[in-house]
């Protein structure tokens, strides 16, 4: 067997896993005390951090306010943006001083995130590597989300093309990008190791030492999933799905 096909079996055999639900070393490692390392490679590849709130009992958030509408997801200060930062040891000290803190990554600065509905990713992410389209870091949410991890787009010239995530996605588009959630400017993710409410986690599928790619050469294969899996189209199990440019 050839280098460059038990290399691509490899993956194959890593792929199937993931796509199983299978949670990689990251998480395990996490599970072993090793969050602060997570967070630490994560700055390192980075992305920068910043802290975040915590599930507490019974549902809640350690925010402790009443009926907070996004538990555990939230940033812990109000200058979350300015405070993000990849420094080794301010992370450290963050993850000392605060050991039950999760962490978001703001978006928008060096990376943007493209979130979309679990199923409608896996199956994204078979068909981008059947294509030998690079990806890079990817997480999983308990809660239904893979969360794909790109280089930002910046500041385009037309400040219309792009859109923060308080929406799904731009109103003029939602009929064309059902359920993506492309996470830019102004705009933050939680980063793995990351605990959320009712036992659920957010953890790593391909780590943050994958190399970032353009968030163009991922998109059409996520909307594609997207429509589909939002009932929008048949699923062409049997056509190729190549990457038009």
């Amino acid at each position: 067997m050839s280098a460059e096909s038990g290399g691509r079996t490899g993956l194959q055999g890593k792929l199937s896993q993931w796509l199983r639900g299978r949670r990689p070393k990251e998480a395990a490692a996490a599970d072993d005390g090793g969050r602060e390392a997570l967070l630490l490679a994560t700055a390192s590849a980075g992305l920068p951090l910043a802290p975040a709130a915590y599930p507490t009992a019974d549902y809640r958030c350690s925010c402790d306010r009443v009926g907070c509408p996004t538990p555990a997801r939230h940033p812990v200060s109000f200058a979350w943006q300015t405070q993000s930062t990849t420094d080794r040891a301010q992370i450290e000290r963050w993850a000392r001083n605060q050991p039950q803190a999760n962490f978001i990554t703001a978006t928008g600065m060096v990376h943007d995130v493209l979130d979309v509905p679990l199923e409608a990713g896996r199956e994204a992410l078979e068909r981008l590597h059947s294509a030998g389209v690079e990806v890079g870091p990817v997480a999983e949410s308990d809660d239904g989300r893979l969360l794909f991890f790109t280089l930002t787009r910046g500041t385009p010239e037309d400040e219309d093309e792009w859109w923060p995530c308080e929406l799904d996605c731009h109103p003029e588009t939602a009929d064309e990008h059902p359920g993506l959630r492309w996470h830019c400017r102004g705009s933050y993710v939680l980063v793995p190791p990351a605990r959320l409410p009712g036992g659920q986690a957010v953890h790593w599928v391909r780590g943050p030492e994958h190399p970032l790619p353009d968030p163009l050469s991922l998109l059409e294969f996520l909307t594609d999933a997207c429509a589909r899996h939002a009932g929008q189209e048949p699923d062409p199990a049997d056509t190729a799905w190549p990457l038009r440019r």
